[in-house]
């Protein structure tokens, strides 16, 4: 929890401080001298070669202090890891509820953003425990117009909850979230402002979304896909941004059935999904001057009588046919149906599409970076400049012809697999590049590496990590309001 103060609490039981380069403590009148002295003295015995960022001390028995040190030139992600590393640093000092830090001194810039990691690394997902930890830890700022604070903080709180509800959303079980919850769980979002749109199976069938529909025969529960809408620029102001998301609430592989170690995982195969609802909601709350819309198919890929068999041949809703060599590439089967649904109904500037779509980009960039496919050189530019300032960095690799023919099928216009086998994440992105029917602007993000890591990372404590939220908005923000 974060607040803006104008007067700082001299007395409070941990006060804190942001300290130069130099380790030259520069206070202002409001600091006891008491306190000055004791925090020079502390300085003095540090060097200025030190690699820690935050110290912390006694000033006495009943008050601790933390030194945060802000080198020169830090960037939007090193001040959000400070921010973080603070988190990382208190949290596991229960006697620490509270932590009250002068912030007259450092620009509304450096305050926010460290703010903001502070709060994203407060995360934690602890609903299915008997017993809760609900122990918060909060920092109360001083500063000198403190309303003003609030009201740019406004859009941070706003991508934060938009980051949480996509960790949250990957993080339920999957005899939770099943696809008809998850429409239950994205309606609520109409309070916000968002239109929702739930298609059901019998609605898909007969818009021919076969490709889609096949995926989910399998599993006793239904398929849907949701179309939410977000109106913040004029009804007539060009055409809207489309976000597409995978929404596989549970992947056994189907018939391909995938084995039994780490299976268990698959419940984070709707993370592509829960980025576009949680950037959604993001929009909404910080009331972005943009029109969006957000498309996900929500479908369960199980093994039953009914399921889909390697062989088949379906139709998808672009009207091209798909033989299906393989049940376990059924995500792209789900975005094939969604990308032209998104194109053709409504036009959109540009489509971005997420999916924890191969294993095999996770062989190609592990957990550092998203793989970037697009047929659009400013999109990918834009994404990979952002991604850098934030740190959440994508890498653009190839599409090509020679790619393309690999995904020729001799019974079907297209195969869901590169049966002569490698570039696994290019071929993918390659099938998906033929639903994009009319040329659209389009950008694929593969984040099978980057939605859930079973390490804690910079800006989360483990677990789902809310990937591609914070990037898309700034996306939005900077280039297309």
């Amino acid at each position: 929890m974060i607040n803006f103060n104008s007067k700082f609490n001299s007395k409070a039981s941990n006060i804190g401080f942001f300290i130069s380069n130099d380790l030259k403590f520069k206070p202002s009148t409001s600091i006891p001298q008491s306190t000055i002295s004791k925090i020079n003295s502390f300085l003095k015995k540090k060097s200025k070669d030190n690699k820690k960022q935050i110290f912390s001390f006694d000033l006495s028995e009943s008050q601790k202090c933390f030194l945060i040190l802000i080198k020169k030139n830090l960037n939007i992600y090193e001040i959000n890891n400070l921010g973080a590393n603070l988190k990382n640093y208190i949290k596991t000092d229960k006697t620490i509820k509270n932590i009250c830090i002068h912030g007259n001194s450092f620009s509304e810039e450096i305050i926010s953003e460290f703010a903001y990691g502070f709060e994203l690394k407060s995360y934690t997902f602890n609903k299915y425990k008997s017993k809760k930890d609900d122990f918060v830890q909060s920092i109360d700022f001083s500063v000198k117009n403190p309303t003003s604070f609030k009201l740019k903080y406004k859009n941070f709180s706003s991508i934060k909850e938009g980051v949480f509800l996509a960790r949250d959303l990957v993080s339920e079980p999957p005899n939770v979230l099943n696809p008809k919850k998850y429409t239950e769980e994205i309606k609520k979002l109409k309070k916000l402002g968002l239109k929702i749109e739930v298609l059901n199976e019998k609605q898909m069938k007969k818009l021919g979304m076969h490709s889609l529909l096949g995926v989910g025969q399998g599993s006793e529960n239904e398929s849907f896909m949701v179309v939410i809408k977000w109106n913040g620029a004029k009804q007539n102001f060009g055409k809207p941004l489309a976000f597409v998301g995978k929404g596989v609430c549970f992947d056994t592989g189907g018939i391909s059935l995938k084995p039994a170690r780490f299976m268990e995982e698959m419940k984070y195969d709707m993370g592509g999904s829960a980025v576009v609802v949680g950037l959604m909601k993001c929009l909404a709350k910080r009331k972005a001057k943009v029109n969006a819309i957000g498309v996900v198919g929500l479908v369960e890929n199980m093994p039953d009588g009914n399921a889909q068999r390697p062989g088949d041949i379906v139709k998808s809703y672009s009207g091209k046919t798909i033989e299906v060599l393989n049940t376990d590439a059924e995500g792209r089967l789900v975005l094939a149906d969604a990308l032209t649904y998104t194109e053709k109904k409504f036009n959109p500037k540009f489509i971005i599409d997420l999916a924890t779509l191969t294993g095999a980009i996770i062989m190609a960039l592990g957990e550092e970076y998203a793989g970037l496919f697009s047929n659009n050189d400013k999109i990918s530019n834009e994404l990979y400049e952002i991604g850098n300032q934030i740190n959440e960095k994508v890498w653009r690799l190839p599409l090509h012809k020679n790619y393309d023919k690999l995904m020729n099928s001799a019974y079907a216009d297209v195969q869901n697999i590169n049966y002569a086998g490698g570039a696994g994440s290019i071929t993918a992105a390659q099938f998906l590049q033929r639903f994009i029917i009319k040329n659209t602007p389009w950008a694929h993000l593969d984040i099978a590496g980057m939605a859930f890591s079973k390490k804690a990372a910079s800006l989360n404590s483990g677990g789902a990590t809310g990937f591609g939220v914070r990037l898309l908005n700034d996306l939005v923000m900077k280039n297309y309001e």
